[in-house]
């Protein structure tokens, strides 16, 4: 198996009644500073304020009514996870969630008021892993892996089929990279759509698996990530990597300085929330990273689920 334009289109089609068509949102202030026109497809108005409602949902309609009665489970640092619970309980079946114990507040309490039966567990790839296998021995309950799963590929996907329905003249799409399949789904889209155009991934410098992997031509996983970007903290899957080798044209990592004025920035001018892990793309045009001089650039908000309380620019 692997991922096609057509699952992504068919993947659309079957979630269509359970997630919102995001606008696109422009500024000539940040098309100024950033040398480019840029263009923000803003998955942090999607529901529960994150492109991963798209995957989950596709992932949980595409079951079989006997796959589905036993439940879904996965684990995630929160944004999959509100998204798995939220897909669950429109079906009308349990969702078991392993999260990280470093989880910020307001992604536990999404998933709490989503129905989702929580676990938590150490903040590593290893805990995450081994505690949702003991919870899919005890319960029977279908994998929804956050990112390694192509159905979940499939629908991270639609966004950029919608960014590129809404914005068709791209020259280049630039969205962050964790686990890969935000990645995967959009190369996939928008090189099936337009095969000029070219995809570019950003993730903090202090979680670099990706951009490391993709410089060795293999996976390099990272066991101890340290960047405020929570949603990227996890390594790459190895269904996610080889469509990222055939489809991406680069990836490139960003300060945790530039990645907290980004986040500012886009507050202030285009005055939205958004979380850290989506300012990434909008970083590595500040820091120089991805030029875009003269260019029509897609940008990728990926969620708006922040801590008001723990603000990266308030005083500590």
């Amino acid at each position: 198996m692997s991922l096609t334009l057509a699952d992504i289109q068919a993947a659309h089609t079957r979630i269509a009644p359970y997630i919102h068509r995001t606008p696109v949102l422009t500024s000539a202030t940040l098309d100024e500073l950033g040398g480019g026109h840029l263009f923000f497809k803003c998955e942090n108005f999607q529901k529960i304020g994150a492109f991963k409602a798209r995957g989950a949902a596709n992932a949980v309609f595409s079951l079989t009514d006997a796959e589905a009665a036993r439940g879904v489970a996965t684990h995630s640092s929160g944004n999959h996870a509100a998204a798995l619970a939220r897909a669950a309980r429109l079906r009308g079946i349990a969702a078991y969630i392993v999260m990280p114990s470093n989880t910020t507040k307001t992604k536990i309490e999404s998933v709490r008021r989503q129905g989702g039966i929580i676990t938590f567990c150490e903040p590593n790839t290893a805990a995450r892993e081994g505690t949702c296998a003991r919870i899919i021995a005890e319960t029977g309950a279908h994998l929804v892996h956050p990112y390694n799963d192509y159905a979940v590929m499939a629908g991270q996907g639609t966004a950029a089929l919608e960014l590129l329905d809404q914005v068709p003249a791209l020259d280049l799409i630039i969205c962050p990279v964790g686990g890969g399949g935000l990645l995967c789904g959009t190369a996939v889209a928008a090189k099936g759509l337009r095969p000029s155009i070219r995809v570019i991934a950003a993730e903090p410098a202090g979680a670099d698996d990706a951009a490391r992997s993709f410089a060795a031509g293999r996976i390099i996983p990272f066991d101890t990530p340290a960047t405020i970007a929570d949603g990227l903290r996890t390594s790459l899957g190895e269904k996610n990597f080889p469509l990222i080798q055939t489809n991406v044209s680069a990836i490139v990592t960003t300060s945790e300085e530039a990645i907290v004025a980004a986040m500012r920035r886009i507050w202030e001018v285009l005055k939205i929330i958004i979380e850290p892990s989506c300012a990434v793309p909008y970083a590595a045009i500040l820091e120089g990273k991805i030029p875009v001089a003269g260019l029509r650039v897609g940008l990728i908000l990926t969620g708006g689920n922040v801590d008001l309380d723990a603000l990266p620019w308030l005083k500590k």
